[in-house]
């Protein structure tokens, strides 16, 4: 009996051992993960390499690895929202559209997708409006595309892309397919009605001759619309040109000024040229005696009859004009004395198919093409064009481009300017 006794006090005393030992291990094991866990949080903190592990008081929570090298070169703003909706890395794209302000999101909307994301880790993308930076509200807001997703267990990320000119882009193609389908509709319509007119009155010549003249009229109007057309696609992506050639200014005016001659008589305008002559211009000859016919088509058809229209041509400084590095342009301007542009309609006289006074250019078979088409030359050629005008006291329409170099000797063309204009002293520049 004392043996049984003593061999269970000796088990009893075995366990109490084990158990102790066991105990002690634990509470060893706990102390080291802990340890080990904090000294994790602190080195991950400035790697930003351990995914999601909580920051310490003040510290911001750490990134995954690869993700900031993977947001830096993130065309989209790239946003990435802790746990109590602070800011933990933001691009300097998301500063500049006014998206973070003060270390916080600015727009509660996101924040309410990103809060959404962070309590069932669903993905979503949305398109939402958003105020400009620094401008009024009445300013047109930018349009972005949102999307928000789980970024390990912790941390929300939110990409935005700006699709405010893909939105303009798309408006002015909508814009432009309508107002194509509206012009070539209006003179393929009258040629129509017209022929069924002549057909009707084949027996009345006299009426046969006046109906065939109105068609003729209309089918020069649909002709020129589609050459528009033409010439604007060639150069509305406003691409620098790869193959320019020296092109002298005289002989674009002086087609310019041909091609006006008959419509200035039948309105007794004259027509003057004057300025600084034998300057060259480099780009595409067609491209240039395009924009150039079409500005002094326009002083003419919108001045009133025994007036004057002015073109004026002078060198300028690249650096005073336009405060770019030194160089040099050449200016060339045309003003009339015609009924002038109001400041509303100033902001808009370059968009396509835009009239200034829709009865006036119909009247005179204007496509509203023009303009647009002088803006994309000079954009192509490196330049600018610009518009000053007073209601009732007319406008001068400026353009300038980058200088060009004459030719070598034996690829000079002969000055016909002096034989299609007179030169006269250049116009008194306005303000």
């Amino acid at each position: 009996m004392d043996v049984n006794v003593a061999a269970a006090a000796a088990c009893a005393i075995a366990g109490l051992g084990v158990g102790l030992t066991a105990a002690i291990a634990f509470r060893w094991s706990e102390r080291e993960q802990a340890r080990s866990g904090t000294g994790g949080k602190n080195s991950s903190t400035g790697s930003g390499s351990r995914p999601g592990a909580s920051a310490a008081p003040g510290q911001e929570p750490p990134l995954p690895p690869g993700v900031d090298t993977v947001l830096s070169v993130l065309r989209s703003c790239a946003i990435v929202l802790g746990e109590a909706d602070e800011v933990v890395k933001a691009s300097s794209a998301a500063y500049a559209m006014g998206l973070v302000r003060g270390g916080a999101m600015a727009v509660e909307q996101m924040l309410s997708l990103a809060r959404a994301t962070r309590r069932d880790g669903e993905i979503r993308q949305v398109e939402l409006e958003v105020p400009r930076p620094g401008a009024a509200r009445a300013a047109e807001p930018l349009a972005v595309s949102v999307r928000v997703a789980p970024l390990g267990s912790r941390l929300v990320l939110v990409l935005v892309e700006d699709l405010t000119e893909r939105r303009r882009v798309e408006a002015v193609r909508r814009d432009f397919v309508a107002n194509v389908s509206h012009e070539l509709k209006t003179p393929v319509g009258a040629l129509s009605l017209l022929s069924e007119a002549v057909a009707d009155a084949s027996d009345d010549p006299e009426a046969v001759q006046r109906f065939a003249g109105r068609m003729q009229i209309e089918a020069t109007r649909l002709a020129s619309l589609v050459q528009e057309i033409i010439d604007l696609s060639r150069v509305q992506d406003d691409q620098l040109l790869m193959d320019p050639e020296p092109v002298p200014v005289d002989e674009l005016i002086a087609e310019a000024i041909d091609r006006c001659r008959q419509p200035a008589a039948a309105k007794q305008i004259l027509i003057a040229a004057g300025g600084i002559g034998g300057l060259y211009l480099h780009g595409n000859r067609g491209q240039l005696a395009a924009a150039l016919g079409n500005l002094v088509e326009n002083a003419v058809n919108y001045s009133p009859p025994r007036t004057r229209v002015a073109i004026a041509t002078r060198r300028i400084s690249s650096a005073a004009a336009l405060g770019e590095a030194d160089g040099e342009l050449i200016e060339i301007s045309v003003t009339d004395q015609g009924i002038g542009i109001s400041e509303k309609d100033r902001e808009r006289v370059f968009e396509r198919f835009y009239r200034v006074d829709p009865a006036r250019s119909r009247a005179t078979g204007g496509t509203g093409l023009g303009l647009s088409i002088v803006k994309h030359v000079a954009a192509s050629h490196g330049g600018t064009v610009s518009v000053w005008s007073v209601e009732g006291q007319g406008s001068t329409f400026t353009v300038r481009l980058p200088a060009g170099q004459a030719p070598a000797p034996e690829q000079s063309t002969p000055d016909t300017h002096a034989t299609a204009t007179t030169h006269l002293p250049a116009p008194e520049a306005r303000p």
